[in-house]
């Protein structure tokens, strides 16, 4: 392509108005002029010089607020409503768990430990903020409205399944939710979210993308790359790191030897926060500050919640083979962001004991009986198989679907056919 020809495609693509332009020498600064001090005796800085990060915390292990003026006052209503969708997320997970022990559905992964970090972070956005995630965030949805229904469907690759039966269970999209489907690979989605970020800021849009990720993608280079060119574009974006202690079976201690992952934010020139992971309204907070500085100032900034993951990493992994179970029951006990949550909300009359065993043994019911009907339900027609990619589908494929629908005419019996739509 010609240089004249690239330069009208871009003026097509972009909206030139809204971009300014700075003259090359107002922006280049030879490295002399820096704030750059120079020392004529020869320093070694030692990580073991400086100090840990601290993590910001509002609510103790017991549900007491420790300083007032950090309280958000979210009122009754709205913290109800928070604990039960963490309790839902709970609940859910259990169940998904042993039925995938039962071959009901293939696989799964649960959130145990990490309840607050999900409806703390998802109560400070909005619809338009777009989320990028793991594959350990669902009570995010759960906060958006993604029903039972939408999860199981998906874990059951029905034909209700928006993405059709391609997705392993727990690799969820949504458009309607403003949620980019979810991919295995660690920490490919942290550069395609800087580019939605910058996609945002040329648009002058008002809103902010947010990134999850946990502490072991951290170490993936797509992580360095996606914070540099963040911080280098000035992009709206916060990038949400869930330092549950293990990678799998990689824990923290063998992942990193510096101050976990928010020491790395100021290297890249980005605000940093780290806040207690098992704090709903530490969560909260942090993460409405960062979508502040991220909108009003057009800057990236990235949390880290410290937290525990108290189940496996997936369905999978049996994680007493490289941890005790003394471990596990011991930060469940004490750092159970369920159960700190409760405490503030019995502290404030605003539930009860015999309420909760309600609430749980409804929500039990409910994911039985979707799981029952999931179950059930079709899987996608055997033609989706050859949709989605293409606009228009190339000769290769309209030939792979015709050697399958021939294949079928003739050795259909020995498939279970009748369990397809169509």
């Amino acid at each position: 392509m010609r240089l004249s020809s690239s330069l009208n495609f871009l003026r097509k693509s972009i909206n030139v108005s809204k971009l300014n332009y700075l003259p090359f020498q107002s922006v280049f600064r030879p490295f002399s002029t820096r704030n750059l001090s120079f020392e004529n005796k020869l320093i070694v800085h030692r990580y073991d010089d400086k100090p840990l990060m601290s993590a910001y915390r509002v609510m103790d292990k017991s549900g007491n607020i420790i300083d007032s003026s950090q309280d958000p006052q979210l009122g009754k209503e709205k913290m109800i409503e928070v604990y039960k969708k963490m309790v839902t997320l709970n609940v859910m997970d259990t169940t998904l768990e042993d039925a995938q022990r039962q071959g009901r559905i293939s696989f799964y992964m649960t959130s145990f430990g990490e309840e607050a970090i999900h409806m703390g972070s998802a109560a400070a956005l909005t619809l338009d903020d777009m989320l990028f995630m793991q594959y350990r965030e669902v009570g995010v949805l759960l906060w958006r409205g993604f029903t039972l229904e939408n999860v199981i469907d998906q874990c059951c690759s029905n034909e209700a399944d928006p993405c059709k039966g391609r997705q392993m269970p727990v690799h969820y999209g949504s458009k309607k939710l403003n949620l980019q489907t979810i991919s295995s690979p660690l920490a490919t989605q942290i550069p395609q979210a800087v580019g939605a970020a910058y996609s945002y800021k040329l648009e002058g849009k008002r809103a902010c993308v947010i990134c999850y990720f946990g502490e072991g993608a951290a170490s993936e280079g797509d992580f360095h790359a996606g914070l540099n060119f963040a911080a280098t574009l000035s992009t709206p974006i916060i990038f949400f790191c869930r330092n549950n202690h293990y990678a799998i079976s990689t824990s923290a201690e063998e992942q990193y030897r510096g101050d976990g992952i928010a020491s790395r934010g100021a290297g890249y020139g980005i605000d940093t926060i780290r806040v207690d992971g098992n704090d709903f309204f530490a969560v909260y907070n942090a993460t409405l500050q960062a979508r502040k500085i991220a909108i009003e100032e057009q800057r990236p900034v990235l949390i880290e919640a410290m937290s525990y993951r108290i189940g496996h990493h997936s369905t999978s992994d049996d994680s007493t083979r490289y941890r005790s179970v003394s471990e596990i029951e011991g930060n469940k006990k004490e750092n159970n962001s369920i159960n700190r949550l409760l405490k503030y909300l019995e502290a404030k009359d605003w539930w009860k004991e015999e309420m909760d065993k309600d609430l749980i043994k409804s929500i039990q019911q409910q994911v039985r009986n979707q799981l029952k009907e999931s179950v059930l339900k079709k899987k996608p027609s055997i033609s989706e198989m050859f949709t989605d990619v293409y606009d228009v589908p190339t000769p290769n494929i309209i030939e792979q679907r015709q050697q399958l629908e021939e294949h079928l005419k003739i050795y259909g019996q020995h498939y279970n056919l009748d369990e397809f739509r169509n």
